[in-house]
């Protein structure tokens, strides 16, 4: 009997580095073949475990017999490029990558097996596909572009006196710098400033944060992965020194960031295990499938009352 282990079980199994092996468990019984779908996450955070979490969520659902090969690269770039490698020669039928660094990683490792990304903010920008409209080679997927104008809506509700707003990210994501120019964009057109504030890596948050305080009025903090896994330590400064930050993400809310208007992870999860199975059942290929989005209406308004309190924001100004 095959038991499902779930990425929670396998985590508190494994720790570290996290690889295991999940099979399909509602799938027909019979001689079908059994795919082998490998699995490149970035890096630990809410948002990319929750696109991981509706990826075989659709797997499910498809009655396709599979086993997953779950690899966590603990946000470190050589670790990518040795996952990738394996799956490549484990001979998978298709490999996700979660986050545009493992999408990059998988990418150059292989121009035959299908690549379904997922987490990444513009493909196209970070040189996996040709066009988003038509990738045109083995890579195809969903994007966490943020409705980064609504993003600001919202900080201008919030903060109606903010003038200044400092844009946190992490320079090694080329998603990152697409998210940068957008809300540099949209806070021109609100009469605010923009100022960037980036990071190498995850060592250097905190005194970026830091340097932040009595400079800004707000900070914003788009999808960026580094970000995102640090975020109690953005948290921890910010609302100590009354900063607010408005996140790219619900799950940066849930760690301490003050609100967003954001995107479903698990929904664009879901989303591009729809379109991996229609690889597999082979009815498309990835170099002929656009980029997919969730709309602006499938995003939704995630605060959080104890910041809000630490920072001396008033949320009921959303129920206006």
């Amino acid at each position: 009997m095959t038991r499902c282990v779930t990425r929670r079980d396998a985590i508190a199994l494994f720790g570290g580095l996290t690889a295991f092996t999940l099979a399909g468990c509602n799938s027909a019984s019979g001689g079908d073949k059994v795919y082998k779908i490998g699995v490149l996450q970035l890096t630990e955070h809410d948002a990319l475990d929750a696109a991981n979490r509706g990826f075989v969520k659709a797997l499910k659902k498809s009655g396709l017999k599979y086993k997953v090969d779950q690899q966590n690269a603990q946000n470190d770039q050589s670790a990518c490029q040795t996952i990738a490698t394996k799956l490549v020669n484990d001979g998978d039928d298709l490999i996700l990558a979660i986050a545009t660094p493992a999408a990059q990683a998988v990418a150059g490792a292989t121009s035959d097996i299908p690549i379904v990304g997922t987490a990444i903010t513009d493909f196209a920008a970070s040189g996996l596909v040709k066009s988003n409209k038509k990738p045109g080679n083995n890579v195809t997927g969903t994007s966490d572009l943020t409705p980064v104008d609504e993003q600001f809506d919202l900080l201008v509700k919030l903060l109606p006196n903010a003038k200044t707003v400092g844009v946190l990210y992490c320079t090694a994501e080329s998603n990152s710098d697409v998210q940068v120019k957008m809300a540099q964009k949209a806070a021109k057109k609100r009469g605010l400033k923009a100022v960037r504030y980036s990071v190498s890596s995850s060592n250097e948050i905190q005194q970026v944060v830091e340097s932040m305080v009595g400079k800004v009025d707000a900070c914003y903090a788009p999808t960026d992965n580094t970000i995102a896994a640090g975020m109690s330590t953005v948290s921890m400064v910010a609302n100590e020194n009354k900063l607010p930050v408005i996140c790219g993400e619900k799950g940066m809310v849930d760690n301490g960031g003050l609100a967003t208007y954001g995107i479903d992870y698990e929904a664009l999860g879901y989303k591009a295990g729809k379109m991996a199975v229609k690889i597999l059942k082979g009815t498309s290929k990835p170099a002929d499938m656009p980029i997919e989005h969730l709309s602006v209406k499938e995003c939704t308004l995630a605060t959080n009352e104890k910041t809000a309190s630490a920072v001396g924001v008033d949320l009921s100004v959303l129920k206006s």
